[in-house]
């Protein structure tokens, strides 16, 4: 799953053999087979649209292939095909060690499943994982960078691990604010984030679909919020189930970097949009981090115990929390 500090994953993985997934798309409505094959070393992530014209179908899972971020992340390529809610198939290759891979679909946009990285990840977990003759590189964060859209804010720290810190707040009464940290070592992925599903708001459903947007969603692949109550009779899988799914959210998005980020996200009221802002931030200001193997960043980080003093997490927080405060009055 997610690096640890005791065990070196210096070596970049690939999944063992293909596997396959069908399901409909969240925003499209449409029914999609979808198909995970072993990638060479250094390949990284790429999708491939079965449906369209050959050569016409390859997008490489980086953050410059963005083209929206309307609650969800869709990539592009050169000729106008798209795939679109990557994030959650991101999020969960990442979390189980997944360097290289080959997502072929025969749709215009990845199976919601259940809502959640869940489904994913048990299956990644179950076929299991392969090293590969290439070490594993990694994003250092050396210096803070910061973006802001409106009320959001995210901040990218210094830190010896990846960590994520997200705060929301809403005005429905069931969700109002929340905030969680999650370090991603060990088995926190999957515990602490992959089964929190994706969530909507009953009085959004009808003008959202007449954007063309959640025309798949429904109570089996999403949590419904009506004012002070959940829809679903299931209820919630986590009480703060809401907050850990933007986690989810920022963790997949964040994967568009191509390999993992040593660094901790502070993100306040978080979305796609934001989310894809850092990213670009952080290619503009090259000098505040540097690509390393993960082997040598382990090393430098067990001898430096940290590589710069990390700001700390809370007292930011308090900070933004009273930024927001006195914006709204």
């Amino acid at each position: 799953m997610s690096q640890s500090r005791t065990q070196h994953h210096e070596l970049e993985k690939t999944v063992t053999r293909p596997i396959s997934f069908i399901g409909v798309g969240l925003h499209t409505g449409h029914k999609v087979a979808m198909q995970i094959k072993p990638a060479a070393a250094g390949t990284g992530i790429h999708f491939l649209r079965k449906d369209v014209a050959p050569g016409k179908g390859l997008i490489v899972a980086r953050w410059y292939n963005v083209v929206d971020t309307r609650l969800s992340t869709t990539l592009g390529n050169e000729f106008g095909i798209t795939v679109a809610t990557v994030e959650h198939l991101l999020a969960a290759l990442r979390g189980c060690g997944i360097d290289n891979a080959m997502v072929e679909l025969d749709g215009p946009e990845v199976p919601i499943m259940d809502g959640s990285s869940a489904v994913f990840v048990r299956t990644l977990e179950k076929v299991g994982s392969v090293a590969q003759p290439q070490q594993r590189n990694v994003i250092w964060i050396q210096q803070p960078i910061e973006v802001r859209e409106d009320d959001r804010y995210a901040l990218l720290m210094p830190h010896d691990s990846t960590r994520i810190t997200v705060e929301i707040d809403f005005p429905d009464s069931r969700i109002r604010s929340q905030s969680l940290s999650v370090e991603m070592i060990n088995e926190a992925f999957r515990n602490d984030v992959a089964h929190a599903r994706t969530f909507g708001f009953r009085d959004q459903i009808d003008a959202l679909r007449r954007q063309g947007l959640v025309r798949g969603g429904s109570l089996q692949n999403a949590i419904l919020v009506d004012g002070d109550r959940i829809v679903n009779e299931e209820g919630l899988r986590y009480e703060n189930e809401f907050v850990r799914h933007k986690i989810l959210d920022c963790y997949g998005d964040m994967a568009l970097l191509g390999m993992p980020v040593m660094g901790h996200l502070f993100a306040l009221k978080p979305g796609h949009s934001l989310n894809h802002a850092l990213l670009k931030a952080l290619f503009e200001n090259r000098s505040h981090w540097s690509y390393l193997t993960m082997d040598d960043f382990l090393q430098l980080s067990q001898a430096r115990h940290r590589p710069r003093p990390e700001p700390d997490a809370e007292a930011v927080a308090s900070r933004l929390r009273r930024q927001y405060r006195e914006q709204r009055t």
